[in-house]
């Protein structure tokens, strides 16, 4: 569990990077979606860690 909840940090934290690039730093149109798309792309994955993580420990309680 302690490993998911690593990586769950970890994605949150490359998507925060992303969005903050896409919208300060990215020089142009393409680099600002490119960088938009890869945030979303990293918030999806995190939701879909934190569901894993929260079945564990519905089957942990029961």
């Amino acid at each position: 569990m302690h490993d998911m909840q690593t990586h769950l940090e970890i994605l949150l934290t490359e998507a925060e990077e992303c969005a903050l690039i896409s919208r300060r730093h990215a020089a142009d149109q393409s680099k600002k979606e490119l960088f938009a798309d890869l945030s979303s792309n990293l918030l999806g994955l995190a939701t879909k860690v934190e569901l894993a993580i929260e079945e564990r420990q519905d089957r942990s309680n029961r």
